[in-house]
């Protein structure tokens, strides 16, 4: 059996952190949940006060395992400022990394040298990293309340399609567990994190994009 680090995430699996552009493909809402089929409906309280603890975090950082549509397993460490910046590095010989600097996202595989360059705006990863965590709009399609989650699921379909973020958080602490991508075609990638720590400083360096070397290298491969 493999262990996680011999593990590689294809791209596919990368884009599933939050590069998951407009597409068509019904919601699935969990069991459970709590509809909120208007856009006027009131965003339930333990939602918003989650929102509001997450959104005061500005920088942190950690370890996490990430599990694809298939059930692959990679796994590394992350780095997390707001707003709009976030860096995964994976584990493993392929030196993934993956990085938005507030503007644009990167995917970075140096084994393969490639560098993929979207936008952070028309990805679902922008409603985890905004500087204010937005429930107005309709993006708050779904709420669930246990004793020990609590889950909102958010989408701007006007920005992403379909696509959705869905967000775990302990309800005592309000501190973020897990959050899911849904892409366009309905598969799911799932990223736990773990050993987390808040209001870390942060290297400004660790979200630089090289977008004279992304540029240079994707004209050479044309």
């Amino acid at each position: 059996m493999k262990t996680q680090t011999e593990f590689a995430p294809t791209r596919r699996q990368a884009l599933g952190l939050g590069l998951v552009l407009a597409g068509a493909a019904a919601i699935n809402v969990v069991p459970g949940f709590q509809l909120l089929a208007r856009a006027q409906a009131a965003v339930p309280p333990a939602a918003q006060k989650i929102a509001d603890h997450f959104s005061s975090v500005k920088s942190m950082s950690g370890e996490f395992v990430q599990f694809g549509p298939k059930g692959e397993q990679t796994g590394g460490k992350f780095f997390l400022e707001r707003p709009g910046k976030i860096r995964f590095n994976y584990d493993g010989s392929s030196n993934f990394r993956v990085i938005s600097d507030g503007k644009s996202v990167v995917i970075l595989n140096k084994k393969l040298n490639t560098s993929d360059l979207y936008p952070l705006s028309k990805t679902p990863l922008k409603l985890l990293l905004d500087d204010r965590i937005d429930l107005s709009g309709g993006r708050v399609k779904a709420v669930k309340e246990e004793d020990d989650l609590t889950t909102i699921q958010l989408s701007d379909k006007s920005v992403f399609g379909n696509a959705r973020i869905t967000m775990m958080f302990d309800p005592k602490s309000c501190e973020l567990r897990q959050w899911t991508i849904t892409d366009a075609q309905g598969k799911d990638t799932t990223v736990m994190i773990f050993n987390v720590k808040e209001g870390v400083s942060i290297p400004d360096d660790t979200f630089a994009i090289d977008y004279t070397a992304n540029r240079e290298l994707n004209t050479k491969t044309r």
